[in-house]
């Protein structure tokens, strides 16, 4: 049984307490104890999104870690008194690292979902950063649930280590969670939402000073105006955090 850290508690929620350094110490373990597992990047949007949806905020309490995705979170945890979060574990980073990560140790990926040819460009452009990375195949395919099987007989010849889905959430969590059964080969599977766009220069992330001062969702809103609505996610999740009884 491999050691977890422990976990905060928001708004039901389960999140680990986790650095980077430690997630990276971690998946490795995952990877040698040749047992599958799921891992989840739960930002503000999650944790509002999984207030209404019981199958999702049940996938993110089940998954082998819970990653703190959102400077919102390190604050909620520090407001609510539970398990303090040390730092952001942020998806998109941790696809970079993953790859770097791959390269050095011989890992194999398979990259699922995202716009038709932006997970190509993702691998042209990680390749050439780390050229001894293995990708066992790309594939945009969809998370509909009659594409299932389709999809699945399409991974599993390839034998990946590690799994990226980029269906958004919480379609890639979902079918992350419904294809685990048929998956047992696959070591790591992770939702890595719209984070081959920043691998492909199709989204820009912010500065890091803006990312440090937990501005990074304004920086993205500015880019890409048209998610306004899903950004309302971000005042309902401090709402409900504020208005939270204290034990």
């Amino acid at each position: 049984m491999i050691p977890l850290p422990p976990t905060a508690t928001i708004l039901n929620v389960k999140v680990h307490a986790l650095t980077n350094a430690g997630t990276l110490a971690l998946i490795e373990q995952f990877i040698a104890s040749g047992q599958p597992h799921q891992l989840v990047t739960v930002n503000p949007e999650f944790v509002v999104a999984a207030q209404q949806d019981e199958e999702f905020r049940q996938i993110i309490n089940r998954a082998a870690l819970a990653l703190p995705d959102g400077i919102g979170l390190l604050k909620a945890a520090r407001f609510l008194k539970t398990t303090p979060l040390p730092e952001r574990v942020a998806g998109s980073d941790l696809v970079i690292k993953l790859a770097e990560l791959s390269h050095r140790k011989g890992y194999r990926i398979y990259f699922l979902g995202a716009w038709e040819g932006v997970a190509e460009k993702a691998v042209e452009r990680l390749k050439r950063e780390y050229p001894q990375l293995k990708v066992t195949g790309y594939f945009a395919g969809s998370p509909a649930v009659e594409e299932n099987e389709a999809i699945v007989q399409r991974i599993l010849p390839t034998r990946p280590d590690i799994l990226l889905v980029a269906y958004g959430a919480p379609q890639q969590d979902k079918w992350i969670a419904r294809n685990r059964e048929f998956l047992v080969t696959i070591k790591l599977a992770i939702g890595v939402g719209g984070s081959l766009d920043f691998v492909t220069g199709r989204s820009t992330r912010a500065p890091r000073w803006i990312q440090n001062l937990g501005l990074e969702w304004l920086h993205r809103l500015l880019m890409e105006p048209w998610r306004w609505r899903r950004m309302l996610a971000l005042p309902r999740f401090a709402l409900k955090v504020i208005l939270t009884p204290k034990t």
